[in-house]
């Protein structure tokens, strides 16, 4: 038994919407089209617990390709086609959710057009992230208020059409506020240019015969007509109301501007193309005071009294998001400032911000902030610490930004839900109302997690629930109408600052009469309700109806499909939640490579999460247990001939939606960032590797596949004819070979250097378990076992050989375990069996060497990693010792004592495995060197595009180069003396000396030529 074939898609996509995309086609559209079930699948889902699979997805590649849509939607044609725009896909509420054409702007409109410095303002398109308009923004000393949790992947366009804000909105306003002007167009095609209008110029838009002029005589008509009702029905309140904010269409100074409306629109009015932004100088100082509280309650009661001190901000964080920080990567950067005490631990904490051009000025006012902190009693404090510095600064708000996601990753099936959670009060009411929100949720059993920001009112509050499960399911209802009554009642707002999204249905009950007015603006935009619809307002005339929270398809409904014991199998994939961490914009991010150089979201920890999960559900509703099928033996020859027949019938053009994942799945580099970066652990190397050996159960292997799982199997042999082996690789004819039928462009050469002469030279002695016993206490802590493995044994021995006599000069002795296979490209091909059976074998030698108490130490992080991580995965797995990485070994057993600071300075370019899996290692190089009075820079860095073998796959070769040269290539080739680049990866040297014609050394060698010297001197 293998795998089902499975069909593209589970419904086929309607003619009309086929039809539609050819006449999109037919005006010149020059951006992208996909109608395949992988694409769909990766955008029918966001940051919400919604799932709506679209009909096709659109990449405009500018504005006139924007254009060119809207006019096709308008013909009377296809009047029933609908079309929604999307960014990041970060929204918690399905604002970009749709059963009908997503158009993705975030694909090719992402540049940052213009900056005016002088003037303070940027134009920029719609696809921009809010954090690479602020990286661009950095030099001129300016930045782009509105802050968010999700700024690394959160779109300008997104942020206007949710009116996005966060913290500091109390100082900084909404994204409204900062908005200028807006390129948008509307239905039809026509192009507006909507800025603040005079009278005249408001009476010229007025004039208009077309849409333009319609649109701004119904909204001068409501904001004339409903002047007083507007008046009563809009909240004073710091985040206002998103959607159709009819209450700024006057400005103070009298002026008309239709951005109001347009900024929160979600996109059911047109689509923003490109906005011209105001920007704020930076300020060059800023302290984070760092409140602690016994009580979750009394952080919330003493903001109050802490506002009255004007700070910036002051951001909230719950007992139950700040543990799961603790348990976080993200935690060493910032423990400093949250000591623990045993007796009372810390249950809330309030993060009050004060900022400002002038030191004196700012500590002058922390001051004064700390005076009230020691006089008031009012509320039990536990204490505080001070974050002085715009650096400080940043890393506890990133680590407060990362708690966030964080929350996804509690133990457990149930998770925290964000279906209630960007509820506004009045800041003075808060308190009550977050007690009785609580108490609300402890009437249903429930547990929740909390954080926010306290000076604007909001607070973030996420139920868990079991979403797979009817009964937790059912609360979405009773719970939405509670706080939505709750809300109101406090004079507050249920969507105060994440949009209406599929919770539109409250916008009548809460507008009353004010609604139709909404309605009227809607169908002056959007007639026929092809708009994103259901969203905010319909057309009066509309037989389309608000979405409700409980009418839209839910994640948890499709996953209650995957039999139970397969999803607890797949958790590493089950468990995304959509957050989107992984879309993360900046090339010098380890997360994700394969999504920052194609930018397909198909190439995301996310879409091929979301496909695993597509692809399990529908394997079960074709009778596949994929558990059962794993575990069943297949015997190679017997079943060749079926998938022979398989693949042929594939090249011939079967269908099957195994073919999509496996595209996406392929394009992982097996870097495993996601697997340390993502915050709720989305692990794809682990899955994918899963999927990969099912996936050749049906399909046959390419011949690829097992030169490179066979590699530490063969190189042992290969290695005794270096001479022949690398002329014969070296030679034109074996790469045409390699590259036409094998798939590969080149491929390591063997080192010829002589280890055995280094062995001699070092007295190293070959490791046994009973050498090792007979060793004296005094022997073992002066000795040291190098665990090998293939790649630096036989194609980097030179560094091999560093790493002997770095150690033999420190006084150890060496040690060398004899060479087993580890078995990580076995585990990359997705030759799961021949992995375990690798794992096994080394682990149970790797542990009899343990035994003697002899510290073990790997040399490349990649293969090293694996003994954490892919080995205590593998079923029937006994012990699995701690094999060190060189700095954690040195770290140990070099003397603290720190020599005079030598003028040579090392740049450390680290591997994307290792800094993400083992996040302290750059601080422990640093570390290390500063021992030896050695300067080392740990440098931001990407991916190098090499991970193993992938960049010498050719189906990778020129993503692999697109990935080196977004982050590494600027690193190697600057021309600025910035100190000699180092790297701990094999595949990240190689990489740099197949691109960049560099040879880059390892950090050990520099400490090596160290050592020589000093032991010279």
């Amino acid at each position: 038994m293998s795998i089902a074939p499975l069909p593209h898609a589970s419904a086929p996509v309607p003619a009309q919407y086929l039809e539609f995309l050819e006449a999109l086609k037919a005006t010149g559209f020059e951006g992208d089209v996909d109608t395949d079930h992988a694409s769909r699948t990766v955008l029918a889902t966001d940051n919400s617990i919604y799932q709506r699979m679209p009909q096709a997805a659109i990449y405009p590649r500018h504005s006139e390709d924007v254009a060119r849509a809207a006019q096709v939607l308008a013909r009377p044609e296809f009047r029933d086609v609908v079309l929604t725009p999307r960014g990041g896909g970060t929204g918690t509420n399905g604002q970009s959710l749709t059963h009908g054409v997503t158009m993705d702007l975030s694909r090719h409109m992402n540049g940052i057009l213009e900056i005016n410095a002088e003037q303070r303002w940027v134009r920029v398109q719609a696809g921009v992230v809010k954090d690479q308009l602020n990286a661009a923004l950095k030099p001129y000393g300016l930045f782009f208020a509105p802050e968010l949790s999700t700024s690394n992947r959160a779109t300008i366009g997104g942020m206007i059409n949710t009116d996005a804000s966060g913290q500091g909105s109390c100082t900084y306003g909404k994204t409204r506020d900062h908005v200028l002007a807006l390129d948008f167009v509307l239905l039809g095609g026509e192009r507006l240019h909507s800025a603040p209008l005079d009278a005249e110029a408001l009476e010229r838009m007025c004039a208009d015969s077309g849409r333009i002029g319609k649109v701004h005589r119904t909204a001068r008509r409501i904001s004339e007509d409903q002047a007083e009702l507007i008046e009563a029905r809009f909240p004073k309140l710091n985040r206002c109301l998103t959607g159709y904010d009819l209450a700024h269409l006057r400005e103070g100074d009298g002026r008309f501007n239709l951005n109001s409306v347009l900024c929160g629109a979600e996109g059911s009015l047109g689509f923003v193309v490109e906005a011209r932004l105001n920007v704020l100088p930076i300020p060059r100082y800023s302290v984070l005071v760092n409140v602690r509280y016994a009580g979750f309650m009394d952080a919330l009661r003493d903001a109050r009294a802490l506002m009255a001190h004007r700070p910036l901000s002051i951001e909230t964080v719950d007992s139950k998001v700040l543990l799961l920080a603790m348990k976080d990567f993200v935690w060493s950067s910032v423990a400093e400032y949250f000591p623990q005490d045993g007796q009372r631990p810390t249950l809330g904490i309030n993060l009050v911000e004060f900022s400002g051009d002038d030191p004196q000025e700012v500590d002058g006012r922390v001051q004064a902030f700390l005076g009230h902190l020691g006089a008031d009693a009012s509320v039990e404090r536990l204490g505080h610490t001070l974050a002085a510095g715009n650096a400080a600064v940043h890393r506890v708000y990133a680590m407060r930004k990362r708690a966030v996601g964080l929350l996804g990753n509690v133990a457990g099936e149930a998770r925290p839900q964000p279906f209630v959670e960007d509820t506004a009060v009045p800041p003075e009411n808060l308190p009550e109302f977050i007690a009785e929100f609580r108490a609300l949720l402890d009437s249903h059993g429930l547990q929740y997690g909390m954080f926010g920001h306290v000076d604007a009112g909001v607070l973030h509050v996420r139920p868990i629930l079991d979403m797979k499960n009817p009964v937790d399911a059912a609360l979405v209802r009773p719970i939405s109408d509670a706080v939505a009554e709750l809300t109101q009642r406090h004079g507050g707002l249920l969507w105060g600052e994440h949009g209406k999204g599929l919770r539109s249905e409250y916008v009548p009950a809460f507008f009353g009469e004010l609604y139709p007015s909404l309605q009227q603006l809607k169908a002056a935009f959007d007639p026929h309700n092809q708009l994103n619809p259901g969203k905010i307002a319909t057309p009066p005339a509309s037989k389309t109806l608000l979405l409700k929270v409980d009418g839209v398809t839910t994640r948890g409904e499709l996953d209650r499909q995957i039999d139970e014991r397969v999803w607890q199998s797949y958790g590493a994939a089950m468990h995304c939640n959509g957050n989107g961490a992984c879309y993360n914009f900046d090339p010098d991010d380890a997360m994700c490579p394969s999504w920052k150089a194609t930018r397909q979201r198909v190439h995301s920890p996310k879409g091929r999460a979301s496909l695993m999960r597509e692809w399990l559900r529908l394997q079960g509703q074709a009778g596949v247990n994929v558990l059962e099928v794993a575990q069943r033996p297949q015997p190679f020859l017997s079943s060749l001939a079926a998938r022979w027949r398989n693949s042929r019938a594939a090249r011939r053009g079967e269908a099957d939606f195994s073919h999509e994942v496996y595209d996406a799945m392929a394009g992982c580099l097996a870097c495993k960032s996601c697997a340390g970066q993502c915050p709720v652990k989305v692990n794809v190397p682990e899955f994918r590797s899963r999927f990969l050996e099912l996936y050749h159960r049906r399909y046959l292997r390419p011949v690829r596949d097992y030169l490179i799982g066979s590699l530490e199997f063969t190189m042992p042999w290969l290695a005794r004819m270096p001479a022949l082996y690398n002329g014969v690789m070296g030679s034109p004819w074996m790469r045409d070979v390699l590259s036409r039928r094998i798939g590969m462009v080149d491929g390591p050469l063997l080192s010829r250097l002589d280890l055995a002469a280094t062995l001699r030279q070092w007295k190293v002695r070959a490791a046994d378990a009973q050498a090792l016993a007979a060793l004296t206490p005094e022997q073992r802590a002066r000795s040291v076992v190098i665990v090998q493995d293939s790649f630096t044994r036989y194609f980097e021995t030179g560094q091999l050989q560093v790493l002997i006599e770095l150690a033999a000069r420190l006084g150890f002795q060496v040690w060398l375990a004899p060479l087993l296979p580890n078995g990580k490209p076995l585990h990359v091909q997705g030759f799961m069996g021949a992995f375990a059976r690798a794992a096994i074998r080394n682990a149970a030698q790797l542990a009899q060497l343990a035994q003697s108490g002899v510290a073990l130490v790997g040399l490349d992080p990649a293969m090293t990693l694996a003994y954490r991580q892919e080995y205590l995965k593998v079923p029937g797995m006994g012990e699995v010792p701690k094999v060190a990485l060189p700095q954690e070994w040195l770290l140990q057993v070099l003397p603290e004592a720190v020599t005079s600071v030598a003028s040579v300075a090392y740049r450390l370019l680290p591997h994307c495995t290792e800094k993400t899996n083992a996040p302290d290692s750059g601080k422990q190089w640093t570390q290390l060197f500063e021992r030896r009075g050695l300067r080392l820079s740990v440098e931001a860095t990407g991916c190098c595009g090499m991970s193993g073998t992938y960049g010498h796959e050719a189906r990778n070769l020129e993503t692999s180069k697109t990935i080196y040269a977004q982050s590494w290539e600027k690193q190697i080739e600057s021309k600025q003396n910035l100190g000699e680049p180092l790297a701990t990866g094999y595949s990240c040297r190689s990489q740099v000396k197949r691109l960049s014609a560099r040879q880059v050394r390892h950090p050990l060698e520099a400490l090596l030529d160290h050592v020589r010297a000093t032991h010279q001197g």
